[in-house]
């Protein structure tokens, strides 16, 4: 049986560098993803590949 799910989410502010949020915008443009997309995904990523060290 199909069941709707719904993910909680937070808004947050962040500061970030110009030339990184710039190089984030291309790439969110290029790969057709929303900026915030983009983001909690390498997010997500680099939490999954920390060094546990």
């Amino acid at each position: 049986m199909f069941k709707v799910s719904k993910t909680e989410m937070i808004n947050k502010t962040f500061r970030l560098p110009l030339k990184l949020v710039q190089e984030l915008q291309i790439i969110a443009q290029n790969k057709d993803v929303s900026l915030n997309n983009l983001v909690k995904q390498c997010c997500e990523y680099a939490l999954k590949h920390l060094d546990k060290e």
